[in-house]
């Protein structure tokens, strides 16, 4: 019994020892918004570049730092050519879509949530749009503004990729954590997350350029996924820490074998906050309570050698 606890020491050692390592930052500059899947063999990377849209794959998450990179949809209408925001990659009845934010290069009055190929998803100011998927219905979530100076999170049925149904208010930043800095209140780049069944909804609270720039919680309790009751707030989580300042508009990805759930995420080394190019990307491993919910830690100092997503 001994040498065989010898023997199973050992292995474990060799195996933790032989595991694929990565180091924050992924993307260094322009990391800003990220949204990652694993498919095929590859992570499939996509961050805010504010002119085009560009998918990063590579084999490893330390890859992508040098992974092949192609811009997939430049356009030149004047009404979504600019201020391109939070690509995202979702896998609809076996077609890949890549949702995104867009507007004019005058200001941000003009930002929509589109659909490459030109459907625009509203017809009111919004940002950041994601799939949420509850009991076999597909769910488009984003930011928007209901009223005046309260940006919030709004969601509505999908009837198809490329069309949604009434708009319900989701999530209103009411909480201090919600309110710091100018807009006074915001709610932004939802992120749905998935385990043992559960269904979570992870967002951004306050605004960006600001170090208060960090995540909140929503958890689906059943019942009408449009409607706020069906949900509990919680946070903030995730806050700024470690040199890492204004950790947010996150996205989860699986690891190769399935077995384990990582955050990507942006943040900034500008310890009053930064809302532009100076932010970027990075990854961590979630981690789960022992009541099912997920522990997100803090963010790690960059440089830090990080055991990387299992199945690599």
């Amino acid at each position: 019994m001994r040498i065989a606890s010898i023997i199973g020491a050992l292995t474990g050692l060799l195996s933790l020892g032989s595991a694929a390592s990565l180091t924050n930052p992924l993307k260094k500059t322009n990391g800003s918004d990220p949204f990652m899947v694993y498919a095929d063999g590859y992570y499939y990377l996509m961050t805010t570049t504010w002119t085009n849209l560009q998918l990063t794959r590579a084999k490893t998450l330390e890859g992508l730092k040098n992974g092949e990179t192609k811009v997939v949809w430049t356009d030149t209408n004047s009404a979504r050519c600019c201020n391109v925001w939070a690509p995202e990659i979702h896998k609809i009845d076996n077609t890949w879509y890549i949702y995104y934010t867009a507007g004019n290069g005058n200001n941000l009055d003009g930002q929509r949530p589109h659909l490459v190929l030109r459907w625009q998803l509203t017809n009111d100011w919004g940002i950041d749009g994601s799939v949420l998927r509850v009991s076999n219905q597909n769910y488009f979530v984003w930011s928007c503004f209901p009223e005046p100076d309260v940006q919030s999170l709004c969601i509505a049925p999908m009837t198809s990729p490329t069309s949604i149904g009434s708009r319900s208010v989701l999530s209103r930043p009411t909480n201090a954590w919600e309110r710091v800095g100018s807009p006074p209140a915001v709610n932004e780049g939802a992120a749905p997350l998935y385990h043992n069944g559960r269904v979570f909804l992870a967002y951004s609270a306050s605004f960006c350029w600001t170090s208060s720039y960090q995540l909140g919680l929503l958890t689906y309790n059943g019942g009408d996924p449009t409607s706020s009751s069906s949900w509990t707030k919680t946070g903030p989580y995730f806050s700024s820490a470690n040199r890492n300042y204004g950790p947010g508009h996150n996205a989860f990805f699986t690891s190769p074998d399935g077995k384990e759930v990582w955050n990507v995420y942006h943040a900034t080394w500008i310890q009053s906050g930064a809302c532009d190019g100076n932010r970027y990307t990075a990854a961590q491993k979630v981690n789960w309570r022992a009541d099912g919910t997920p522990d997100f830690g803090s963010p790690q100092p960059t440089g830090t050698v990080l055991v990387g997503p299992s199945g690599e």
